[in-house]
């Protein structure tokens, strides 16, 4: 009697819509949709970023992971590189690519409107890149 062959079942397809949002160690607010959490993703995570108007980042960088950004609304600003020494602007329709271990610390120079993007990682966990730099956060105070 041979043996039968072992099947694997592939993964499932799912349509998702952004979950409940919540502050991360950044001090911004997301909705995860994409993530090792909700689909059990290997190696990429989506969600949405909002930054208030006003509102700004704590200094950060994503440990060994690469981050690609795609502006929905507003205008943001974003300080970058190892004394965050660069600046850029992020408008609507723009995309934003951030190189692993490099700090960051966005902004939103309104008053009036908020930020919204769409963040994509290779890191498939929602937090867990994160390294907090506390000591680039008063280069560009508030």
């Amino acid at each position: 009697m041979s043996a039968s062959p072992q099947t694997t079942a592939l993964p499932l397809c799912r349509v998702l819509h952004p979950s409940e949002s919540y502050i991360g160690k950044q001090g911004l607010e997301y909705a995860v949709a994409i993530s090792a959490e909700t689909v059990g993703a290997q190696a990429i995570h989506m969600q949405l970023v909002t930054i208030p108007p006003g509102g700004r980042a704590r200094a950060h960088k994503h440990s060994t992971h690469e981050t690609a950004i795609y502006a929905l609304s507003g205008t943001s600003g974003v300080w970058h590189g190892e004394r965050l020494e660069h600046h850029s602007i992020v408008e609507p329709g723009s995309f934003f690519y951030i190189p692993a271990d490099v700090p960051h610390l966005p902004y939103n120079p309104s008053a009036t409107d908020p930020v919204v993007a769409v963040i994509a990682r290779t890191d498939p966990r929602e937090q867990e890149s994160v390294v907090l730099l506390p000591e680039l956060d008063g280069i560009h105070p508030a």
